[in-house]
């Protein structure tokens, strides 16, 4: 199985300090859908791992969760590609859960639901938690300057990572699609 992890706030779609809270706020950025679908196509299993802490803010519920990721599916079939799962971390920051990137809980319940070990498939992001979730599992991160990822790389830059010095960064999903196509197929 060729996996591939995906966050989704500021990867897939377009993300808010505000938080995204319904479908209809829910904003693909240009490209990622057809991106997910290529991949998809080119036979690699698309997996999201998604942090969600508006749940535990109480600023949506489950059901505008479940709209939000309805309209991603739909929007990336009429693509002709698929999304495998969507795993998600309905926590807060502060309640300690194992879910919750940088931790590893998202991964473990992708390696577990799909029988797999997630070691060296891509895991694109926009944040630092994303890349560390990546790293601690032996994926290979990849960061998108789309969403945080500018800001992203300028943490990098100024107080580099052990083990993140050579992380491939690329524009947006799309970019970095076209490089997992090549280096991952």
């Amino acid at each position: 199985m060729k996996l591939v992890i995906l966050d989704r706030d500021g990867v897939i779609n377009h993300d808010s300090a505000d938080y995204i809270k319904s479908a209809e706020e829910w904003q693909p950025i240009e490209g990622s859908l057809e991106a997910i679908a290529k991949l998809s196509r080119l036979g690699f299993t698309v997996v999201i791992a998604t942090n969600q802490s508006g749940l535990a803010r109480g600023l949506f519920d489950l059901d505008d969760l479940e709209a939000m990721h309805s309209k991603l599916t739909e929007m990336v079939e009429t693509r002709g590609g698929n999304i495998a799962a969507i795993f998600y971390c309905p926590h807060g920051p502060d309640d300690n859960c194992s879910c919750r990137k940088p931790k590893t809980g998202l991964v473990d319940a992708i390696e577990v639901e799909f029988d797999v070990c997630a070691e060296g498939a891509p895991f694109v992001g926009d944040s630092l938690r994303d890349l560390q979730t990546g790293l601690a599992k032996g994926c290979q991160p990849i960061l998108v300057r789309t969403g945080k990822g500018e800001q992203t790389l300028a943490k990098l830059a100024g107080e580099p990572l052990s083990g993140l010095e050579n992380t491939p960064v690329f524009d947006d999903l799309a970019a970095a699609a076209a490089y997992i196509a090549d280096h991952f197929g």
